[in-house]
């Protein structure tokens, strides 16, 4: 367990520094990032912030926009992760933990391998003109977004981050703009 404040102080307790892959948990620093990147506008465009009440990978998009419903489920992350290239996420990601972050590349590896149903959704998304880009390099660099090894330390930081109005609460650097912040918070 792990907690930061937003004056930078850090309590663990357990194994707080063993590193897993970030997964899903990736969704919010992604969006933040388009958001940063593009313009709420643009992301609009192509992700809708509407709650799905749907499984978070289910193969489904707005019945009137065809626009994935939200970017906190599989369609609405991968899209925000074609706004996006392998580069900046790094970069973002190691700006909100305050730290470069290594990819798993087991973990990479086997997802990739049983990755089906999200290249479903990317050539879904394709069709409906929501990406431009290859279904297959879209897929493999949200499934490289999701294998960034953090610890529960990693995450307390950049979650204060987003509570800090985009401020690291440690090195003191605007990651993202209040209004990202807030943004990404309230969706």
């Amino acid at each position: 367990l792990a907690l930061a404040t937003p004056d930078g102080t850090s309590y663990a307790v357990g194994d707080a520094e063993v590193r897993f892959t970030i997964q899903s948990i990736s969704k919010p620093f992604a969006y933040a990032l388009a958001l940063v990147d593009h313009g709420l506008d643009a992301v609009l465009d192509r992700v809708g912030v509407e709650p799905s009440g749907e499984a978070f990978n289910e193969i489904s998009l707005d019945p009137t926009s065809n626009r994935p419903l939200n970017p906190m489920i599989n369609a609405g992350a991968i899209t925000i992760h074609s706004m996006l290239d392998d580069e900046r996420v790094a970069a973002g990601f190691a700006a909100f933990a305050g730290r470069e972050l290594d990819v798993d590349q087991r973990v990479l590896d086997s997802e990739l391998e049983a990755a089906d149903r999200n290249h479903a959704i990317a050539y879904m998304l394709r069709n409906h003109g929501i990406v431009d880009a290859d279904p297959h390099a879209i897929v493999e660099g949200y499934t490289r977004q999701c294998s960034l090894l953090v610890d529960v330390g990693d995450l307390a930081v950049m979650a204060a981050t987003l509570a800090n109005a985009g401020e690291h609460p440690v090195t003191g650097e605007q990651v993202v703009p209040r209004r990202v912040a807030r943004q990404t918070l309230s969706v």
